[in-house]
């Protein structure tokens, strides 16, 4: 069996060559990429048989990232942060450093902080921020746990992690928020 830290290095190794990776998040199953990297990021949308114009999010390790990659961001979001539960992705405008073709046409970008251990050593480790995507064709239903992925998606990536491969538990995507001037957010999806 592999050990996490061999999965971590395979994924590394991955990434930094501008491959793809099958992977789990802190909520459901992803495929990632280096998100500056816009050759990766154009494989994913063409793996998912998806439209640029439908984004990806990107995963950061803590929150001090987000002044690297949003232009201004409202402060208040980072009390707001502080006092999550549940995986949440927030949408920001003034996407800046990523691959063009990860920024949504009006500049913003969904951004979670991972806070599983895998996943943030991962990011922290590739010294960039992870693009990353439900591992599903494009209108299909998302992938509860490893079993529902389709081979397509696990022949079209570079590598595959094997951490949490057996894991049923049901995973549920993020709750996805607009953040807004002034600490209000809209609720995108609960």
């Amino acid at each position: 069996m592999i050990s996490i830290e061999e999965d971590l290095s395979a994924c590394l190794k991955v990434l930094r060559a501008g491959g793809l990776i099958l992977y789990p998040t802190d909520t459901i199953w992803g495929i990632g990429c280096d998100a500056t990297n816009e050759q990766a990021v154009k494989r994913i949308y063409q793996l998912k048989q998806r439209e640029e114009s439908k984004s990806m999010i990107v995963l950061l390790a803590d929150d001090r990232s987000i002044l690297q990659y949003i232009a201004a961001p409202d402060v208040e979001v980072f009390d707001y942060l502080e006092n999550l539960t549940k995986p949440t992705t927030i949408v920001f405008d003034g996407a800046l450093g990523l691959a063009e073709n990860l920024i949504n046409a009006d500049g913003s970008i969904g951004i979670r902080i991972v806070k599983e251990d895998f996943c943030r050593h991962l990011v922290k480790r590739l010294g960039a921020p992870l693009g990353s995507t439900s591992a599903n064709i494009s209108g299909s239903p998302s992938p509860r746990f490893f079993a529902e992925i389709e081979e397509t998606i696990k022949e079209g990536v570079d590598y595959v992690v094997n951490y949490r491969r057996e894991d049923e538990i049901l995973a549920r995507p993020s709750t996805i928020i607009r953040w807004e001037e002034g600490g209000q957010y809209t609720i995108i999806r609960p």
